[in-house]
C-alpha cells in the first residue's frame, strides 16, 4: 500500500520547510523518517520496493522546497521517472532513525537526473539514480522550458560521468526485454 499518511505528512513539512527556507533547484534536499512495521519485510527489514517507494517522499520535498511544485500545478504538468538503478547496501531496521537526501546531479535536453540516498546513524544504506522528466499531455516537456518556467532559463547542471556512463550503458540495454 501506498503511504499517503506519511506522502501527506511530508508535504506538509516540506511546505513549512519551504517557508522558513527554500531551496536552489540543484541543492540537497533531506528529510528524516523513522522505519515503521509496514516498511519491513519477512527478514524485519525495509523492504527493498518499500525503499523505492520513500525516495518519492525526497523528490516531493524537493520539488515543493525549490518551487518546482508550483510551476508544475500552474502548468498542469506531472512528474515521470523514465529509468532507474538502486544500489543496496546496509538493512534498514525497524525504528531506525532515516536520513535521506536528494538532488538534482545533471540535466540534458529532455531528462534531470535526480541522486537520492538513505542514511542511518551517518552510514549510507542505499542510493537510487533516477532519469526522470516533467510531462504534460504524455510527452515530455523539454528542459528548457521548464527552466524557463522555473525562471532560470540559463541554468544548466552538467551531466556528471558516472551518470553519462549509467545512461550509455542503459541504451544498450535490450528494449523490449526478451521474454
Amino acid at each position: 500500500m501506498y503511504p499517503v499518511s506519511r506522502l501527506l505528512l511530508a508535504i506538509l513539512e516540506a511546505k513549512r520547510g519551504q517557508k522558513k527556507q527554500s531551496l536552489a533547484f540543484d541543492a540537497v534536499s533531506e528529510i528524516s523518517f523513522r522505519c515503521r512495521p509496514w516498511d519491513l519485510d519477512m527478514f524485519m527489514e525495509m523492504n527493498n520496493g518499500r525503499v523505492l517507494t520513500l525516495y518519492d517522499l525526497g523528490r516531493f520535498d524537493l520539488s515543493i522546497r525549490c518551487g518546482l511544485m508550483d510551476v508544475l500545478k500552474r502548468q498542469k504538468w506531472g512528474l515521470a521517472v523514465a529509468g532507474s538503478s538502486v544500489r543496496y547496501r546496509k538493512r534498514v531496521r525497524l525504528l531506525d532513525k532515516v536520513t535521506m537526501r536528494s538532488q538534482v546531479v545533471g540535466m540534458d535536453e529532455r531528462w534531470f537526473y535526480i541522486a537520492q540516498s538513505m542514511w542511518v546513524a551517518g552510514e549510507p544504506t542505499s542510493s537510487v539514480l533516477l532519469r526522470t522528466c516533467i510531462t504534460a499531455r504524455g510527452r515530455s516537456i523539454p528542459t528548457a522550458e521548464v527552466r524557463t518556467a522555473i525562471g532560470a532559463p540559463d541554468w544548466q547542471l552538467a551531466i556528471p560521468d558516472w551518470v553519462t556512463s549509467w545512461n550509455e550503458a542503459d541504451k544498450i540495454r535490450p528494449w523490449p526485454p526478451a521474454p
